[in-house]
């Protein structure tokens, strides 16, 4: 591949889509894939090519990210003229899984399982309720420093696609973080540390919430969602604090609102 236009394309995918470097690292990777099962230059490929490379992918979700990173590389070559065909691939029609998500009762019970009488302890308990409480991905939350955090508000400086977003934080939440601070003596910027005083890492803070949850931090994110779509909140209100750019991608959890009117239907109308 010309790497003017490789550098241009990353470029392109950092400043003008805003996204991470692991995506921008996903999509290159992509590209290099296919360069190499076509053994031709990206900029010489027709849709023919594309088409032979995709299906060599029996999984459509994998076959859906490919041909993302693919369609948004030749939409960057048109319209800055490097190539003369525009290549778009529809994606394949994938059925969508409805999101894992726990009981606030569920969660509640995990939490009783935590010995708190150590630091270790009110950790644990500290970060399924903020994890729970904030909806942050584990990512955005271990990158959190104390500063982050003023009058039971949370700033995420570290979110996908670099975007920064504020999220207030439940007051249990609050007080469970501030009772595993006082007891934590480390000196460090950042709340969540391992027993050597460094920064939890993600295999950590998943081990943690497995133990007592038995599910991905990640689920935790789902239930925080699910919750607020539960109570009533606007699904726009809920794509802002998930820090979601498309409501596209929020819509998930519609589902869960749709379950949520029918039940109470049932329970309240007289012809339910």
């Amino acid at each position: 591949m010309n790497n003017d236009i490789l550098l241009a394309f990353e470029e392109y995918l950092s400043v003008t889509k805003a996204l991470d470097t692991q995506t921008i690292s996903s999509y290159l990777g992509d590209l290099n894939q296919l360069e190499t099962f076509t053994q031709k230059s990206l900029t010489k490929l027709d849709t023919t090519d594309v088409l032979q490379f995709l299906s060599s992918f029996d999984n459509k979700r994998t076959l859906n990210r490919k041909l993302s990173s693919i369609n948004t590389f030749f939409h960057f070559c048109h319209i800055k003229n490097f190539s003369y065909e525009k290549i778009k691939i529809p994606m394949a029609k994938v059925p969508k899984n409805l999101p894992k998500y726990l009981s606030p009762e569920e969660i509640l019970q995990g939490l009783e399982l935590i010995d708190r009488s150590s630091v270790a302890g009110l950790r644990d308990y500290a970060l399924i309720l903020f994890l729970y409480a904030s909806g942050c991905r584990i990512s955005e939350a271990l990158s959190v420093q104390r500063s982050d955090i003023l009058e039971g508000w949370l700033k995420i400086r570290f979110a996908k696609g670099e975007k920064e977003r504020v999220v207030p934080l439940a007051p249990v939440a609050t007080e469970a973080l501030e009772q595993y601070l006082e007891a934590q003596d480390m000196s460090s910027s950042y709340i969540w540390l391992n027993y050597k005083g460094d920064p939890l890492s993600r295999i950590s803070a998943y081990k943690i919430v497995k133990k007592y949850l038995g599910v991905s931090p990640h689920v935790l994110r789902h239930s925080f969602a699910s919750s607020l779509i539960i109570g009533g909140a606007d699904l726009r209100v809920v794509q802002e604090l998930l820090g979601h750019a498309s409501l596209e991608t929020t819509q998930i959890y519609t589902h869960i609102q749709k379950q949520n009117l029918e039940e109470t239907m049932t329970r309240y109308h007289p012809l339910g």
